[in-house]
């Protein structure tokens, strides 16, 4: 159990980083703040869309 916690905070850890890391680069918050408004909602479509799939939601 310990180990699966170590790995949890490590792999968290991780994607901080990522996240501060290309969020400081000038290019990606350009980016975000002129496309977000479009790329978040479909983003969040794909991924409820993906979770209905995956679940069986459709299955008859």
């Amino acid at each position: 159990m310990s180990v699966n916690a170590m790995v949890f905070l490590i792999l968290v850890a991780v994607w901080c980083f990522a996240g501060r890391f290309f969020a400081t680069r000038p290019v990606i918050p350009e980016a975000f703040s002129r496309w977000g408004h479009i790329l978040l909602p479909l983003v969040l479509i794909a991924i409820g869309l993906f979770i209905l799939i995956e679940g069986g939601a459709f299955e008859l």
